[in-house]
């Protein structure tokens, strides 16, 4: 299955179509890219183009998104509601499917460096592809708007950009980043009263103390006042949480929301939580859905089986090898976390731990989708090491180069593997001593799993450092494996322990 990337720039014009147009028509033009919406604020005078791709078609899609607005906007006479430091303000990636955050943050970095380069613009990097912590929130990049930074960035070092010219010119600067999916989300008061929103929107906001995951400004917006949100982790902090505590604080003025308003896309989840918590349904299954229920049956995956994946392994081929099965090993033991978690979320026995499990539960689920997606990712390294040795066409330079690049790649992905199974182990460890006791051999397996997953992993990690030329990295690969393997393997009895001592046997 391709992996897919989505991309939600945000562009400083939302008022005349001709120049959003172009932008979103030169997106358009790249093969592969789709563009799910384009959503225009005339108040903000800002545009959010969301588009989904492969990662490289996804990547070329931004640049000719950042070339036509560089061409187009001028900073220096744009005036909207919204804070703005770019013509492209902001450009983040997203991973959808089969790619990882860290895969991510690679086409972050590659964008900003090509944007410096070919278009002059100055690029900061933000989120987890941020290069120093002070960078890693949009809004401490973004303090004191272009109008600041235009007259800091050629003399304050703390201004220098990672990419491109530390000058001012009239497009501004470019953030670009990698982070989770962000829900944009607006909802409108029965007032016209903007300092009241913005009242609102600081009890919410997480920098003035209200809730983790949530950045919220008040704006007045076609005359109504607005409570403007970024929810940038919807699993932790979701949106029914969200509206309720606008809601209450809303009402201590004599407000209420008139209604809701959503920028871009959401995730289907983020919609049946709020189902779930609104309608009270417990327990309440994704399966009970008809169109869920009918796109599984017509995927042919109504009852899973492993058998698939278990004859790809056994063909005679090289991939995929042990590094795929150790990420599946891994991921099967991250399920079982959030398996055994999710019997103890909402379980009256349950309810003192029923925090701490949810934070399980929504860990191991995060920790399964990366190692879900490295199955793929450690076929496609090794697959690259073959490439470059039957390429013909390279000289003996140019391919010991392209072989230690894909070498180093084809160490960093189980590596990473060995990191996440530790993790796993950790997550299946903590459950099997607060959770449901009927669930803690299961987190037990798990465990046990992702000391598998872990020693597999740690394989190839060793195999790829005898091949890299880098010696140093070679040995900061070998050390941190056997450190994180002393660490799995002291996990995983703990949690044997533990089950065995609640089961009583």
């Amino acid at each position: 299955m391709q992996p897919l990337v989505e991309c939600v720039p945000n562009f400083s014009n939302g008022r005349d179509p001709e120049v959003y147009g172009a932008i979103a028509d030169a997106i358009r033009t790249v093969p592969g890219v789709q563009v799910f919406d384009v959503s225009a604020d005339p108040d903000h005078n800002r545009t959010v183009i969301t588009f989904v791709g492969a990662p490289d078609d996804v990547v070329e899609a931004a640049f000719q998104g950042i070339r036509v607005a560089r061409d187009l906007i001028d900073l220096d006479h744009h005036r909207g509601e919204h804070p703005r430091i770019g013509a492209t303000d902001v450009c983040p990636f997203v991973p959808v499917r089969g790619i990882t955050t860290e895969a991510c943050v690679g086409l972050a970095r590659r964008l900003g460096k090509r944007v410096g380069e070919e278009l002059g613009v100055a690029v900061y990097l933000y989120g987890a592809a941020a290069t120093r912590p002070e960078r890693e929130s949009l809004a401490d990049i973004r303090k004191g708007q272009y109008e600041l930074w235009k007259q800091e960035v050629a003399t304050d070092p703390r201004r220098q950009p990672d990419f491109g010219p530390a000058e001012p010119r009239p497009w501004g600067a470019t953030v670009i980043g990698a982070r989770p999916f962000l829900i944009a989300y607006n909802l409108y008061l029965n007032s016209n009263d903007a300092d009241l929103a913005e009242r609102i929107a600081k009890a919410v906001r997480f920098s003035s103390g209200g809730l983790r995951y949530v950045q919220a400004r008040g704006f007045l917006v076609e005359g109504q006042a607005q409570v403007s949100m970024n929810l940038t982790n919807f699993e932790r902090t979701p949106i029914y949480r969200v509206q309720e505590m606008v809601r209450r604080e809303a009402a201590q003025y004599g407000l209420a929301i008139t209604r809701a308003e959503l920028v871009g896309l959401i995730p289907q989840k983020a919609l049946l939580d709020a189902a779930r918590w609104y309608l009270q349904i417990d327990p309440f299954h994704d399966e009970q859905v008809l169109e869920l229920r009918l796109e599984k049956e017509e995927a042919g995956v109504a009852q899973p089986s492993p058998a698939p994946f278990v004859e790809v392994v056994a063909a005679a081929t090289p991939t995929p090898g042990g590094g795929s099965v150790a990420a599946q090993t891994g991921a099967l033991a991250a399920a079982l976390a959030q398996m055994a978690a999710g019997l103890t979320v909402g379980r009256k026995k349950y309810a003192d731990v029923a925090e701490a499990a949810g934070r399980v539960l929504d860990e191991a689920d995060a920790i399964r989708r990366q190692l879900t997606a490295a199955i793929e990712e450690d076929a496609a390294a090794f697959e690259r090491i073959l490439a470059v040795v039957r390429d013909k066409s390279l000289g003996e330079e140019a391919k010991a180069a392209a072989l230690e690049a894909a070498t180093v790649t084809a160490g960093e992905v189980p590596l990473r593997v060995v990191r996440l199974s530790r993790d796993a182990a950790q997550l299946a460890q903590t459950i099997a001593t607060i959770g449901n006791v009927n669930a803690a051999t299961d987190a037990a397996v798990g465990a046990i799993m992702a000391r598998a997953a872990a020693e597999g992993a740690g394989l190839n990690v060793r195999i790829n450092s005898i091949a890299l030329k880098d010696r140093a990295l070679a040995g900061t690969w070998r050390a941190e494996v056997e450190a994180l393997l002393a660490e799995v393997t002291t996990i995983s009895a703990a949690a044997v322990a533990t089950a065995t001592e609640r089961g009583g046997f």
